[in-house]
């Protein structure tokens, strides 16, 4: 089994990304698992008559690459999430890549608190989501004797 290690400082401006391509995949089993069975999402005729002019991907399905990049990449392992603020700015498709980034922009070790600026960005270097997250990092909390 593979030892983790959890990180103990951060630097500010430091950041991180992953990357995903958005399959028809994805949406359907995004859709099954958290019920969200909006048509514009799985049903292509019916997204034809929305303003997206197409079937487009659940917005809390590429936020959770997101999640996937701070709880795997940076901060990493062991981190908690506190708070996460959304922008949703433009849609995804199927087909689309999408690049999360996350930037430290705050550090206070003593609390182990982390701020982060974090986007998604799609293949045309369009930001579709933005936001901020704050997390802990138990591990580097002082413990009261």
């Amino acid at each position: 089994m593979e030892k983790i290690t959890e990180r103990r400082s951060f630097t500010i401006g430091e950041e991180a990304t992953l990357t995903k391509l958005i399959s028809d995949e994805d949406i359907i089993t995004f859709a099954r698992i958290s019920g969200d069975e909006n048509p514009v999402h799985l049903n292509e005729e019916y997204a034809k008559s929305t303003l997206f002019g197409g079937r487009i991907a659940p917005g809390m399905l590429v936020a959770g690459l997101i999640s996937s990049l701070l709880g795997t990449v940076l901060p990493g392992p062991g981190s908690i999430y506190l708070s996460q603020q959304l922008r949703f700015l433009a849609p995804v498709r199927p087909g689309d890549h999408v690049k999360a980034r996350a930037k430290v922009t705050d550090w206070d070790p003593d609390k182990g608190l982390v701020k982060l600026l974090t986007e998604v960005i799609n293949q045309n270097n369009v930001t579709v989501i933005t936001g901020t997250a704050h997390l802990v990092m138990p591990s580097c909390v002082k413990r009261q004797e």
